[in-house]
């Protein structure tokens, strides 16, 4: 018999995951799903059927579920989520994270659950909420090996097109890993920003410079330059990568290399430029719209279309 699975967090990213769980994991039994606003998880239901089961509280998913996948929005809701699944029985189970949180944030729950009997994996994962969808994130799945065994069954081929895989490993090198990955990111969206800035006031133009890029960078680089040319880094209702989580990523990354003695002069930048796009947009701000920000330093207008 397959165990009984468990999903906390039914964000951009956790709805995608949850799809490719119930259609390609061969669970025999339905997916439990806990979220804190329950409509969202009502709703999952409705699209997935009867291969979903709802719960009202974590305690209720903990309790009768073998595997607890979570993927939550920061530290502090992580470090809730667990307080509670630590009220049950947790001998035997096991607990994943997916979230994107600081590897010491990692490394202490392994501790805490490990010392109550379960086992525990860190597997944040790389990619886009088109990608959770299509079932094609990089899962980056760390903890002891026994315990990334029983992950891999849901990864490479259900919910990801690739695992990095470090078992045997803590599990904060993969929240470590995933950190450190993100400030390629940030970094890639205010090059692209500049490039386009510049493209568009030397004379060259935005779209010459996309053809470029979609012909010599294919993949994530077109993907964030195609949103920034369509205007989508200021349309758009619900952002796709929030701007509060990528500067709580920034922050764990620059506590990481101020604590390591690490120079990360563009990841500075970066850090200052989420800051204007949270000025800017507040909570509909996203990643790509430090596009708008770079806009400006240049003396162009935050939108790119009038």
């Amino acid at each position: 018999m397959a165990p009984q699975l468990a999903w906390i967090g039914l964000g951009n990213m956790g709805r995608g995951m949850c799809k490719n769980l119930v259609e390609k994991g061969n669970l025999d039994k339905p997916l439990i799903v806990f979220n804190r606003t329950k409509q969202r998880a009502e709703d999952l239901a409705t699209k997935l059927g009867s291969k979903t089961r709802v719960v009202d509280t974590i305690n209720d998913a903990a309790k009768e579920s073998d595997i607890i996948f979570m993927c939550l929005g920061d530290d502090a809701a992580v470090n809730s989520a667990v307080d509670k699944i630590l009220e049950e029985d947790v001998k035997g189970k096991l607990v994943v994270d997916c979230s994107t949180v600081h590897p010491d944030t990692t490394n202490a729950l392994e501790k805490r659950i490990t010392e109550k009997g379960a086992e525990f994996v860190g597997m944040p994962v790389f990619g886009a909420p088109a990608m959770a969808d299509n079932g094609q994130l990089v899962c980056v799945i760390a903890g002891t090996s026994s315990a990334c065994s029983k992950v891999t069954p849901y990864t490479k081929g259900v919910m990801g097109r690739a695992d990095v895989d470090f078992s045997g490993q803590p599990a904060g090198n993969a929240t470590l890993l995933k950190v450190i990955g993100n400030t390629f990111i940030l970094n890639m969206v205010s090059q692209l920003s500049e490039g386009h800035v510049l493209a568009e006031k030397s004379g060259l133009g935005v779209d010459n410079l996309h053809t470029f890029i979609s012909t010599m960078f294919p993949g994530p680089y077109t993907a964030y330059s195609q949103r920034m040319l369509q205007g989508d880094y200021y349309q758009r209702e619900e952002p796709l990568f929030h701007i509060d989580l990528a500067r709580k990523d920034a922050r764990h990354a620059r506590d990481l290399a101020d604590r390591s003695g690490s120079s990360v002069k563009m990841l500075g930048l970066a850090q200052e430029r989420l800051e204007r796009v949270k000025e800017e947009l507040g909570d509909k701000g996203d990643i790509p719209s430090v596009y708008g920000v770079v806009r400006k330093e240049s003396g162009l207008e935050f939108k790119n279309k009038g």
